[in-house]
């Protein structure tokens, strides 16, 4: 047997994901997995609600089966009845039948047009699955892919900022900040709490003196939405980097210059910045 293809952050994605779509629509099964690198095939690595072992580990390759013909087509796919549909090969119907799995669905992942795993949802009953339930499957599928696309945008991101002994100057400088504001913004969408953690370390690492407490506490909120205006952003674009309203973004501003004791934004972020909150 191959060895697992998902990184444990990325375990932790699917493995919420199939939480969510059992709670949001009853079902009583849900499995998944990634696919794996190189290969057009997904193993089934994490499951929920099943009784029996079999469909653990099990490979399914694309265009076989009903996980396979969603990763060759890169759309959800359903059966109401597994062993006696026409839509579908049945290589897996010993695994399928021995969970005792009848009507089934299949959503992939689907990331920079390339599709990167595959979410089942399952009955043990043969009827079909109303659209309550396969839009809840979607979406459980859409909150993988943000939570991936958020998980190699910050990998990029932090790949790429390579401190230099001495301060940047200029240009250089400004790049500091804006990637500082992309970290800060791209921290809370990560579900992972150990890679968000290392986000923020990262973030703190381009701030210009990490040797020091810095004398005025801010919020995290606060520090991201300082940090989106520091490089250059309005109040409504920080609002849609950060996920939060306009509203909420002058609610973090006001509070954060009430504590800094200044009147404006700019002043606010020199303090910020001289509090050792932003770079």
């Amino acid at each position: 047997m191959t060895a697992d293809p998902m990184s444990g952050g990325d375990a932790v994605e699917i493995r919420g994901a199939l939480l969510r779509l059992r709670h949001a629509t009853g079902l009583p099964v849900a499995f998944g997995g990634l696919v794996e690198p190189g290969r057009r095939q997904v193993r089934i690595s994490e499951l929920s609600g099943t009784a029996t072992p079999a469909l653990s580990a099990l490979a399914v390759s694309s265009g076989f089966g009903l996980g396979g013909r969603a990763v060759a087509l890169a759309r959800p796919c359903a059966v109401t009845d597994y062993s006696v549909s026409r839509q579908i090969s049945h290589e897996y119907d010993v695994p399928v039948a021995a969970e005792g799995l009848r009507a089934i669905v299949a959503v992939p992942v689907v990331v920079r047009r390339r599709v990167r795993a595959v979410l089942y949802g399952a009955l043990r009953a043969a009827q079909p699955l109303g659209d309550r339930t396969l839009g809840a499957a979607v979406q459980a599928a859409r909150d993988v892919e943000q939570a991936l696309v958020a998980r190699e945008e910050a990998a990029a991101l932090m790949a790429a900022v390579r401190p230099e002994p001495g301060p940047p100057a200029g240009a250089a400088w400004e790049q500091v900040r804006e990637a500082h504001a992309a970290l800060r913004a791209l921290a809370p969408r990560i579900t992972d709490s150990a890679l968000r953690a290392e986000l923020l370390q990262a973030c703190a690492l381009l701030t210009t003196d990490t040797s020091r407490a810095p004398a005025v506490r801010l919020a995290p909120r606060e520090v991201d939405v300082l940090a989106c205006v520091a490089a250059g952003a309005t109040n409504g674009a920080a609002a849609e980097r950060l996920g939060v309203t306009a509203e909420t973004v002058k609610a973090y501003l006001r509070s954060a210059m009430r504590k800094l004791g200044v009147r404006t934004r700019g002043q606010a972020v020199v303090a910020a910045r001289r509090a050792g909150w932003l770079p």
